[in-house]
């Protein structure tokens, strides 16, 4: 016996219960302890988007349009109520709400997080994911602040590898991976005070942008 996400078929069943419980405690976690607001997500396999729409643009790495959002504080029980009717589905964390996420190479990003840490800035969680980029979680409104505070820096004018990821993006959280390449990871996970208070954009976009210009 297997289950469908609009179309692709999960056939073994210990797996199945396993891959089930493990994103529903993910899930609880999340909105329970760390106060995020979980979306369940599209599964990708061999490029192919459990979507259905053979010309997705992000298979694997988009919403459910048909899947309810699980707010914030939401118990174990309604998390695992949730995901029950979306078998499968991955974890998405809607960005601009809690926080945005500033996005570079994952070499850069390592390289960085190494620099921040040894100078003791203050950090939020940190993940990398399986196409290559570190994703550093700061202070929501980084995503439309982040023009005027590369131009303050100096750094408008720069070839830089660096994105800031705001309201209206999606970022695929552990366990899930991403579009069929991967599971996502945390280099630092959430705790309390990070997760309900980010540090803001500007205290780390110095150390990246520099990390970023010499990679």
């Amino acid at each position: 016996m297997g289950f469908t996400i609009g179309g692709i078929r999960e056939m073994r069943s210990g797996t199945r219960r396993r891959g089930r419980a493990a994103g529903a405690t993910a899930v609880a976690e999340y909105t329970g302890l760390w106060g995020w607001a979980v979306v369940p997500g599209a599964r990708a396999a061999a490029g192919v988007c459990s979507c259905g729409d053979t010309a997705c643009a992000a298979p694997g790495a988009h919403p459910l349009d048909f899947a309810r959002e699980v707010p914030p504080g939401a118990t174990l029980g309604t998390a695992s109520d949730a995901w029950a009717e979306v078998p499968g589905a991955s974890v998405l964390l809607p960005a601009g709400r809690s926080f945005d996420v500033l996005d570079v190479p994952e070499a850069a990003g390592r390289r960085a997080l190494v620099r921040m840490e040894r100078m003791g800035l203050p950090l939020g969680p940190v993940a990398v994911t399986p196409t290559g980029r570190t994703q550093f979680f700061v202070a929501p409104g980084a995503a439309t602040g982040l023009p005027g505070l590369l131009y303050r820096m100096g750094w408008d004018d720069a070839d830089l590898d660096l994105r800031a990821l705001g309201r209206g993006a999606y970022v695929t959280a552990p366990p899930s991976d991403l579009g069929g390449l991967g599971p996502v990871r945390w280099l630092r996970p959430p705790v309390p005070d990070t997760a309900a208070a980010p540090p803001q954009a500007r205290l780390l976009l110095g150390t990246l942008a520099y990390i970023c210009h010499r990679w």
